[in-house]
């Protein structure tokens, strides 16, 4: 059994949840950014990732692993800005409003979390199949 695959697999899940909890800290530290009046607020970013397509029968050691490259993109979430009405703030608008970035913290910080989860996932797949590969090198030299 050809082990690189699996490592490929789990190293490409690791990688595509470290993006996702980068774009979730990012839009959270611009959660409460504010621009001029007639400007653009900052516009929350979402991971999107095509799957990952595997030929099984070669990954496991028939013949060499086909592993396609996932394909990740980010892509601006399309929400209306948050308009909070403080009519002293130097960014609002004739009618006192104030637009901040549509990020919702409690959204966010969920993807935190299930982005966190499937890293430990990966580490898990990836370091059991350490120990199986660890384990067939021992059986094998006696």
């Amino acid at each position: 059994m050809d082990y690189r695959a699996v490592f490929q697999i789990a190293a490409a899940g690791m990688d595509l949840e470290k993006r996702r909890v980068d774009v979730a800290a990012l839009n959270l530290a611009n959660m409460h950014s504010s621009v001029p009046a007639g400007q653009a607020p900052y516009a929350a970013q979402k991971v999107v990732a095509q799957p990952l397509q595997v030929n099984f029968s070669r990954a496991m050691g028939l013949a060499e692993p086909a592993l396609l490259p996932r394909e990740v993109k980010l892509v601006a979430a399309d929400l209306a800005p948050r308009l909070v009405h403080d009519p002293g703030h130097p960014h609002a608008n004739a009618q006192g409003f104030v637009a901040y970035a549509a990020v919702d913290q409690a959204t966010e910080m969920v993807s935190v979390s299930t982005a966190l989860r499937a890293y430990e996932a990966n580490v898990a797949v990836a370091s059991t199949a350490r120990a199986m590969a660890a384990k067939a090198l021992d059986l094998g030299g006696q």
